[in-house]
């Protein structure tokens, strides 16, 4: 494992953030690290990152006990956070050679290496403008690249796709694809349901400062049950009789749905559309639905996901 942490207990004052935590993630793995807000995520992360020291716990990075020799476990991880930690009056290429120079890199291999990121990313064209005069969506990705100036073994990514548009977002989660391919493995914190499900292989659900559930994203989900029929009816007074016709069915009046299990066949698909016609109640649209992340992460905290921060700005575009 490159990362592992084990009994990670943490306070302020009287108020106990970490009580426990357990979690690990294999080479090339992304771990994406989710719960509530106040839940101890952040915590969490500055903690493996040697930030802030735990009151009880261990952690190793890369092999390394990160308590004890925290100099060297830093040397096999990088952090981007939530800011965006670019110099605007600095072109591309000069942050990046920069950030390679303070990593003790030859000048001649950080100007390689800047170039070879600068392309990675999309950049190449406007290497050698001004950052003051990129785009958020650009800075993004400038900010990801500086912490793999470095090739850390290790990539914590704290709400890395907060505040974008979702064509930028999708940019961003090609080029966090293409680091697990090389092997890079990666601990993500996402307020985005929807990313931690596309690029997480493992979830780590922190509620309470204590971790209430852990797996693959599919298995956090079977957790909730099957897949679902949702029948939406023309008109939503029909809803009662329809729960009559159908056993086993749940109304939500407001979306005038009526939802329940099913085994996935057209069979039963007929079954139920056959009843309802039957009863003389007019279908509008049918749809068959699985559970979601979303759906986990409210069963298993009893919390609606929040909603990103910064979801009411203007998205940054790219």
């Amino acid at each position: 494992m490159l990362v592992e942490a084990t009994g990670l207990c943490k306070s302020f004052g009287d108020t106990r953030v970490l009580d426990g935590v357990d979690l690990s993630a294999a080479e090339g793995e992304v771990l994406a690290l989710l719960g509530p807000n106040g839940a101890g995520k952040t915590t969490t992360v500055r903690i493996l990152t040697t930030l802030l020291r735990p009151d009880a716990g261990a952690v190793r990075i890369a092999g390394v006990d990160a308590l004890r020799h925290p100099a060297q476990a830093r040397a096999a991880l990088s952090l981007t956070g939530q800011s965006v930690a670019v110099d605007e009056r600095q072109t591309g290429r000069e942050n990046l050679v920069m950030v390679g120079r303070l990593a003790h890199l030859g000048r001649r291999v950080a100007r390689a290496r800047a170039g070879e990121l600068l392309d990675r990313f999309g950049l190449g064209g406007a290497a050698d403008r001004f950052v003051a005069t990129y785009s958020g969506g650009m800075r993004r990705r400038l900010d990801l690249a500086m912490s793999l100036v470095g090739r850390p073994l290790v990539l914590f990514l704290d709400e890395p796709t907060t505040g974008l548009d979702p064509a930028s977002r999708a940019t961003m989660w090609a080029a966090i694809g293409e680091l697990v391919d090389t092997g890079t493995t990666i601990v993500l914190t996402t307020q985005y349901l929807e990313e931690a499900d596309r690029l997480a292989s493992r979830v780590v659900l922190v509620d309470g400062g204590r971790v209430t559930a852990s797996g693959t994203p599919d298995q956090l989900k079977a957790r909730v049950g099957g897949d679902r029929l949702e029948v939406r009816l023309t008109d939503a007074r029909d809803l009662t009789r329809a729960a009559a016709a159908v056993p086993g069915a749940v109304v939500d009046p407001g979306r005038r749905l009526l939802t329940l299990p099913t085994d996935g066949t057209a069979a039963h698909l007929h079954t139920v559309l056959d009843r309802l016609r039957d009863a003389g109640l007019p279908v509008e649209r049918v749809a068959a639905a699985r559970p979601t992340l979303d759906d986990a992460f409210l069963v298993l905290t009893g919390t609606p996901p929040a909603s990103p921060a910064r979801d009411d700005a203007v998205p940054v575009p790219a």
